[in-house]
């Protein structure tokens, strides 16, 4: 005989998941009761979002599904943003939820929420469990789900009665079988036949890589594909650290906060091929003119992408990687030699923004010194704002890892985040970028941090001000500066680190910041460094 609850904490062991992130509540307690006695370690958030994005970070950075577990009504309520924030950026998480007594349903009883319906439009999949004896072919499911085709979030309620309810015999099935469910990976051959042609015909190809590169991890094919054709690369904010950065086929992000280069490049090319990518508006916001002068060649494990934000000539579905493999093995070169050099031509034209200052700290410069400092496989995580833009513009991705929130644009992301990554690599640097904004909404975590030992290190950049939407107020409502200034507002980060007992420093220059930024880097446990940044500096 085994309960509901054993059955989900054995069904985790089957799947090798070795650490859950959550908070408890009445309605997850039987869950709770057997997780004491498992393998799994248990992290304690102090907010349920963040359990979701120490999942999600943890997913990004070690390619295996992310678990978070939340109670009941508002426990599963708070989750929300969280598998919102993973579902646009196609995270596999498996999210498991309490419900209230399956009888209940319906009632409006304490603690419940409709949290299935709710997430019903940014959860790959969902269920709520009726019978405790299904719990074995779910959870098979859900993992599979979450992690095969296009990623993406799998939401588990479990009514309390379920988990308390007893089975007396179950098997964890050796694979999941779902009907209807069969993700296209190889691309069709005949797609991949005229793509080849397409860009054997093209004078001014372009290559875009997305998201999906990273979520098929597929940097190296990518790499290899790049090289081998000749074709330069953009990237969107989601696709960064999939080509180096000092490649000279590597022209950067593009879109609205992107580099002028890339953007340039992209506007005058005649085939573009994007590579996982959706082409959201703050990566192309006219994609309907980039199609009118160019052939558009599109690779997504998602069918639904293809063609949505922009028309295709060319759709490949298929897993990314598989379908770069295909192309490299029967690409040549052909690009013409007038137009690589103006690509590098245009890299040049354009270099990187900012000077050293000696009252602020001129975060863009600062990003730069920081990558330069850090080991070649580091995890940048940055939250957003314009400490995003400043991250993804200037930090120099080398064998590591680029995080951020993309999609949704969640503020709060990065330090959850940072933890999931750190204990996905325990042996990685891993430092987080914050605003001054968004680190106040998740400075709650430092008792996280503290508890399970975790060793991030934390950047604010404190400018006393939402900066970009500062900006955004600048440039098109006059400057009214309404609910964008935090002056009067912000703690001294100093003396609140050193009350949990972390180390923290500030600094009101470039010369500080660097000097600093190695002595964080070098302390074998947390730190946060406080950067002086002059509200005036711009995004890009």
């Amino acid at each position: 005989m085994a309960s509901g609850a054993e059955i989900m904490v054995r069904c985790l062991e089957k799947e090798n998941i070795h650490v859950v992130f959550g908070y408890p509540g009445a309605a997850i307690c039987p869950f709770y009761d057997c997780l004491g006695s498992s393998s799994l370690r248990h992290v304690l958030v102090r907010e349920e979002q963040d359990a979701a994005h120490m999942a999600s970070g943890y997913a990004r950075s070690c390619g295996k599904t992310g678990v978070c577990v939340a109670t009941s009504g508002p426990g599963a309520t708070n989750l929300i943003t969280g598998i919102a924030t993973a579902y646009m950026d196609s995270v596999p998480l498996v999210v498991i939820t309490g419900q209230v007594n399956s009888w209940l349903l319906g009632r409006d009883v304490f603690q419940e929420a409709d949290i299935t319906g709710a997430c019903e439009s940014f959860a790959k999949h969902s269920y709520l469990v009726k019978d405790a004896a299904e719990l074995p072919r779910i959870f098979k499911e859900a993992f599979h789900i979450a992690s095969t085709g296009r990623p993406g979030p799998v939401l588990i309620d479990v009514p309390t009665d379920i988990q308390n309810q007893e089975v007396s015999e179950w098997h964890y099935p050796e694979k999941a079988i779902i009907r209807g469910y069969k993700p296209s990976t190889q691309g069709h051959a005949l797609q991949v036949k005229k793509a080849l042609k397409a860009i054997a015909d093209a004078e001014r190809p372009i290559i875009c890589c997305g998201g999906g590169v990273v979520s098929a991890n597929a940097r190296d094919e990518m790499i290899a594909f790049a090289r081998k054709s000749g074709i330069p690369v953009c990237a969107t904010m989601m696709g960064i650290g999939v080509m180096p950065m000092d490649s000279d086929l590597y022209l950067g992000m593009i879109g609205m906060h992107g580099r002028e280069n890339a953007n340039l490049t992209m506007q005058q090319a005649d085939l573009v091929i994007l590579c996982g990518a959706r082409v959201g508006d703050r990566a192309v916001s006219a994609p309907k003119q980039i199609a009118e002068q160019a052939k558009i060649i599109h690779i997504d494990i998602d069918p639904a992408e293809i063609g949505k934000n922009m028309p295709v000539d060319v759709p490949i579905v298929g897993d990314v990687r598989q379908v770069l493999k295909s192309l490299t093995e029967q690409v040549t070169d052909t690009v013409p030699e007038a137009w690589k050099q103006k690509v590098v031509d245009y890299k040049k034209q354009f270099p990187p923004r900012g000077e050293p200052r000696d009252d602020f700290v001129e975060p863009r410069v600062f990003i730069r010194d920081l990558s330069a400092m850090m080991e070649e496989k580091a995890i940048l995580v940055a939250d957003v704002g314009q400490n995003q833009i400043w991250a993804a513009r200037n930090f120099n991705v080398k064998e590591g890892r680029f995080l951020t929130s993309g999609g949704l644009g969640t503020m709060g992301y990065a330090i959850p985040a940072a933890v999931g990554s750190k204990m996905a690599k325990p042996h990685r640097q891993v430092v987080a970028v914050c605003g001054d904004g968004s680190f106040q909404m998740s400075m709650c975590e430092l008792g996280t941090l503290i508890q399970t030992g975790i060793n991030i290190k934390i950047i604010i950049m404190q400018n006393g001000m939402l900066g970009m939407v500062k900006e955004f107020q600048d440039r098109l409502y006059g400057g009214h500066h309404i609910g964008t200034v935090l002056e009067g507002g912000v703690p001294d980060f100093v003396k609140l680190a050193e009350s949990y007992g972390i180390r923290a420093s500030l600094a009101s220059s470039n010369a500080e910041a660097k000097a600093q930024a190695a002595q964080m880097l070098s302390c074998d446990a947390p730190y946060i460094l406080v950067c002086r940044v002059d509200p005036s500096t711009p995004s890009i």
